[in-house]
């Protein structure tokens, strides 16, 4: 198979090491449709009291532990999914939030989980053109000290490609996202992780997945943590490679969509 890149086209065939449907794209399509409601209050990291539409309210986990910035505010329309576990403590997961309501409303993407899914899917279908033409694909993979990589690509005639994914809610100024919300210690270990492995002669990428429909620009947030700003600095210099791509939201379901250019610092 080919695909058009530029003015180029680049050969490539995937051969996924577990089972796949290959190239046969569809988006992540949830399982059930969400449950539309209010958000009351997010509170502890992992608790959001919501209120649905017939005026129940209900308790749904959290799954971004991050600082949430923007997106906590009462009132906000949000959507939770319903847990397939009766024995699970809480019954419902929160999903998706509208931020911005008064103008220029956009969906945003608040399950950290997800940018993983919809990446593999991308990745198995040759949506990230990027990163075409390996032959296989396998997930949290050790490597380093006591670290996973999201995704390793692998083929017999090209260097190993390790792959960490990153989930992008925060954004400050209208179509600039940014990461990350807070100061993170986990994330610039993850960068020094991938500098590493430049330096034993593997290719490395940090993509990052924009869970928001209402960018189109994408930037370190460098004053929210300097210490991860110097981490990727000095990765760039080794060689490590920076990706960022959108996403299209929907109740319905979540994709990769376009390439998001990165302002460098």
């Amino acid at each position: 198979m080919q695909a058009q890149y530029g003015d180029k086209f680049i050969d490539y065939q995937l051969k996924i090491a577990f089972p796949l449907k290959l190239f046969t794209y569809s988006p992540m399509k949830f399982v059930s449709p969400l449950i539309e409601g209010r958000l009351i209050s997010r509170y502890k990291r992992f608790f959001a009291d919501i209120e649905l539409t017939d005026g129940t309210v209900v308790t749904a986990h959290c799954a971004n532990t991050g600082s949430m910035a923007g997106m906590k505010q009462a009132g906000s329309r949000v959507w939770i999914s319903r847990a397939d576990n009766p024995k699970r403590k809480l019954q419902y997961d929160w999903r998706i939030i509208e931020v911005n309501q008064n103008s220029n409303p956009a969906l945003v993407g608040v399950h950290t989980a997800w940018p993983n899914k919809i990446v593999e899917e991308a990745l198995n279908n040759q949506k990230i053109l990027e990163l075409a033409g390996y032959d296989s694909l396998r997930r949290e993979v050790k490597y380093g000290e006591n670290s996973r990589i999201d995704f390793l690509l692998e083929s017999k005639d090209q260097p190993p490609c390790y792959v960490e994914v990153k989930s992008i809610t925060f954004s400050r100024t209208q179509g600039l996202a940014e990461f990350p919300d807070s100061p993170s210690i986990r994330a610039a270990k993850h960068v020094t992780e991938l500098t590493n492995m430049v330096k034993e002669g593997a290719r490395s990428v940090m993509l990052y997945v924009v869970q928001r429909d209402d960018c189109d620009r994408f930037s370190i947030a460098a004053d929210v943590d300097p210490k991860y700003q110097n981490s990727l600095t000095i990765a760039k210099k080794a060689g490590v490679e920076s990706l960022c791509y959108g996403c299209t939201i929907s109740p319905h379901e979540i994709t990769i969509s376009n390439p998001i250019k990165i302002l460098e610092h």
